[in-house]
This record gives C-alpha cells, sequence and structure tokens, in this order.
C-alpha cells in the first residue's frame, strides 16, 4: 500500500498569538484538542504506517555548517492509503486546524520503497 508523509505545520506568528492568550484559555484548547485528537488517532491507528509525533527546536545542516533555524514543521505522521486524495482526506476536521492553531497539514507520497524487514 502505498505510503504518505503528513506533515503538520504552524506559523510561528500563530503560535505567538495562542501564546499571548490567557493561560486559562490555552490549557481550555489543549484540553480540547489533545481528547479531540486521540479520537482521531484510534480512528485511523489502523492506517499508521508510522505514528509519528511533534517535533521541537530545528538545529539546520548545510554546506555552510550546523545552525539553529526556523520553519513551520511542527510534527507529522506516515499513514498508507490507497491515493494522496484519500490520505488527505484522512487529515480532514484534524484537530490540528480545528481547536488547535495550526495552519495546515501537508501530504507527500514516498517516492522510495520502505526497507525490506
Amino acid at each position: 500500500m502505498p505510503r504518505f508523509l503528513a506533515v503538520y505545520t504552524l506559523q510561528p506568528e500563530d503560535l505567538a498569538s495562542f501564546r499571548a492568550l490567557p493561560k486559562s484559555e490555552q490549557d481550555r484548547i489543549d484540553a480540547e484538542g489533545i481528547a479531540l485528537w486521540k479520537v482521531w488517532e484510534q480512528q485511523h491507528a489502523a492506517g499508521f504506517a508510522d505514528p509519528g509525533g511533534m517535533v521541537g527546536k530545528t538545529l539546520r545542516v548545510s554546506r555552510t555548517g550546523t545552525a539553529p533555524a526556523t520553519n513551520p514543521i511542527c510534527g507529522y505522521v506516515v499513514v498508507e492509503a490507497e491515493t494522496i486524495e484519500a490520505a488527505a482526506k484522512i487529515f480532514e476536521n484534524h484537530p490540528h486546524i480545528g481547536p488547535f492553531p495550526g495552519d495546515a497539514i501537508d501530504i507527500m507520497p514516498f517516492v522510495t520503497e520502505p526497507p525490506a524487514s
């Protein structure tokens, strides 16, 4: 079955706006979002090739060296689906773009085969 990388994105200004909310409001949004996320994970767990997770600050390695960097990626999951459209459908109404201040979820097909087990 084809595999797809789903990358959760969050713009820095959206995170800043969220962090500017009163702590009680942040906690309310977190509680609502986490509960919905758990339900979403349970509903789609059979299609996870890798359940992924949330990620932290970026350290970029380039030709000029290694240095802190900024990008909008805040997490990922790898799903299996027949088509990219079917993979995208899994993420409709996802809490990342619901109660949480997430920007988007980018879906990309893997173009190489997974390693043989």
